[in-house]
């Protein structure tokens, strides 16, 4: 079994500015288009024969029996949906707790990446 990991980039942060502008249309926008922005990631995954078992907030997991062919290729397709708006970074591994451990050196490493567990020393 092959996981994946999504989760966007300085999310909380840009929320907590918008808490602090007390800019609640703004909030209410930026909430909506992360949403957008994961749910468009779970519908790829999707078709490349993931299936999603979590879709929430900046965050998506997909499972698949299938090896992951080409992480570049996957992180091609991922930053694409994040467009200009969001960065994303992404862990794969065999379980959920490897491509959980992989998200976290993704994001330890300059987030904006996708990092798989057998990569990792």
């Amino acid at each position: 079994m092959t996981y994946i990991t999504i989760d966007g980039d300085d999310i909380g942060r840009q929320i907590t500015a918008m808490y602090l502008r007390n800019d609640p249309i703004s909030l209410s926008a930026f909430a909506t288009m992360v949403q957008g922005k994961a749910e468009a990631i779970a519908s790829m995954l999707r078709a490349q024969g993931f299936t999603v078992i979590f879709c929430a907030a900046d965050g998506v997991v997909g499972q698949t029996e299938n090896p992951l062919s080409s992480g570049s290729d996957m992180y091609q397709l991922i930053q694409s949906i994040g467009g200009s708006d969001l960065t994303f970074s992404a862990g794969v591994g065999s379980s959920l707790r490897e491509a959980y451990i992989a998200l976290l050196a993704a994001k330890s490493n300059g987030k904006a990446r996708l990092v798989t567990f057998r990569e990792l020393p």
